[in-house]
């Protein structure tokens, strides 16, 4: 009686947990089916997908430039998540959004959510202005996110845009809690980075994103 009184509690627990985790990705749509590259453009000879996975790079052959696969579709009011992972010595990567693509060129601007390492500290979850200011806006205490990262595994993101506010998590911490002051895009794609340079690879999965504000 009290074996079936204990597993009953335990049935109802995870039926609460289960509830509750359905409820919270209420709104969110995948952009990405796990076994095709349907509704992105980029590089086919750098991005692919692999164990349910959109790979970038490889392990054994250098990088020659910042390369980014990207939505077809802009998104302007957003909350985006996903998980990713960063291996290899080029320990750099990142996750585009309300950017757009530099005509006839390999690069992308816009902000981008980071990954992995520069300037000799990890950057996970700051926020840097790609190919137009081209600095760091914002970014969560050195040793967080040294707590936080989960180093050569999956680590979980989320970004959410609204109006002028950006905020970012990284695993649960939040890292980036940013207003803009200037006039930049509020509007672009959401764009999926692998850095130019030393091998590596970056995977991205269970990418899924609700519009705010419709």
């Amino acid at each position: 009686m009290k074996l079936l009184k204990i597993l009953s509690a335990i049935a109802w627990c995870v039926c609460v947990i289960g509830v509750a985790a359905s409820a919270a990705e209420v709104g969110f749509v995948s952009l990405f089916d796990g076994k095709s590259l349907a509704g992105w453009e980029g590089n086919l000879k750098v991005f692919r997908v692999a164990d349910g996975a959109i790979v970038a790079g490889s392990q054994a052959e250098p990088i020659a430039n910042n390369e980014f696969l990207c939505t077809e579709k802009e998104y302007g009011d957003f909350e985006l998540r996903l998980k990713a992972k960063l291996v290899g010595l080029g320990d750099n990567a990142g996750i585009q959004f309300r950017s757009a693509r530099l005509p006839d060129h390999h690069e992308a601007i816009g902000y981008q959510c980071d990954m992995g390492s520069a300037w000799g500290r990890k950057i996970w979850g700051a926020l840097y202005d790609e190919s137009r200011r081209n600095k760091m806006l914002a970014e969560g205490a050195p040793d967080e996110i040294k707590k936080a990262c989960q180093e050569n595994d999956w680590n979980e993101f989320v970004i959410r845009c609204e109006g002028n506010h950006i905020q970012i998590w990284l695993n649960g911490l939040q890292t980036v809690d940013y207003t803009e002051e200037e006039d930049v895009a509020k509007k672009g794609i959401i764009g999926l980075q692998i850095h130019g340079g030393k091998p590596a690879e970056a995977s991205y999965k269970d990418i899924r994103i609700k519009e705010l504000n419709k």
